[in-house]
């Protein structure tokens, strides 16, 4: 079943994307929820004049989080966490600690745009996180777990 997505889909598509997917899963899921419409030739039809005019202000959005990837890059983040015996914290760090990290120093960036390498962190040490800005604009930002000053 050919389907035209409304909006970002995790693991299958971004928003205005033709992905083709099993009937169950179209009819039963992606329609219902207002992710997906059929792929009807009048459909794509739409689909194709509505990028043509999209285009422009597409390379505009794209600079923007060129600009912005370039400002994160050069950032040095470190959370802070509770220790306890030897370097194993109390708890985790994960995407909402880094996306709260990158708010404190200007950027707000939403949680589910960032992906910590490995899930959720339980030890101290250095780590990557990769923030999809954009479709087509993803950096890799390293940050640093430490122990919290007492």
């Amino acid at each position: 079943m050919e389907l035209i997505l409304r909006q970002d889909v995790e693991g299958l598509g971004f928003k205005d994307d033709i992905v083709t997917v099993k009937n169950g899963y179209g009819r039963n899921y992606l329609i219902p929820q207002g992710e997906a419409v059929l792929a009807t030739i009048s459909a794509k039809k739409v689909l194709a004049e509505n990028l043509k005019q999209r285009a422009f202000k597409e390379k505009k959005i794209v600079d923007d989080a060129n600009t912005l990837a370039e400002a994160i890059k050069i950032l040095e983040i470190k959370i802070e966490a509770k220790v306890g015996t030897g370097d194993k914290l109390f708890g985790s760090v994960n995407n909402i600690n880094v996306a709260d990290a990158i708010e404190k120093e200007g950027y707000s960036i939403d949680k589910k745009f960032i992906n910590v390498s490995g899930g959720n962190i339980k030890r101290l040490g250095k780590y990557n996180a990769t923030l999809r800005l954009h479709r087509e604009v993803t950096v890799d930002l390293p940050f640093e777990v430490i122990a919290q000053s007492k």
